[in-house]
């Protein structure tokens, strides 16, 4: 099973509702997605950064899940991925070159 790092930012260019109660909704929404994921098992740690437009999400599972996950937050938000590998493996691997 991949663990991932990500890192996240608002699509600005997405179409955000106006109405201030109606994005306190969709953000409600996306909450309880993510309260879902982490319930589930399948995000570690989820984080916002200082400028409240940007963050991060350690998770793990298949690519697939990846996939999923990231495109339920579409157009909204967009992610960059990276899979983690970690120390112990790393230095393992980079021994065998």
């Amino acid at each position: 099973m991949a663990r991932m790092i990500s890192f996240w930012r608002l699509n600005l260019a997405a179409p955000m509702p106006a109405d201030p109660a109606q994005l306190l909704t969709m953000q409600e929404q996306y909450w309880a997605i993510m309260d879902g994921l982490i319930k589930k098992g399948e995000i570690e740690e989820f984080g916002f950064f200082p400028d409240a437009c940007t963050g991060y999400v350690i998770s793990k599972g298949e690519t697939a899940d990846y996939f999923r996950n990231a495109s339920m937050f579409l157009p909204f938000a967009i992610k960059l991925i990276h899979e983690i590998i970690r120390y112990h493996k790393g230095k393992e691997i980079a021994r065998t070159i």
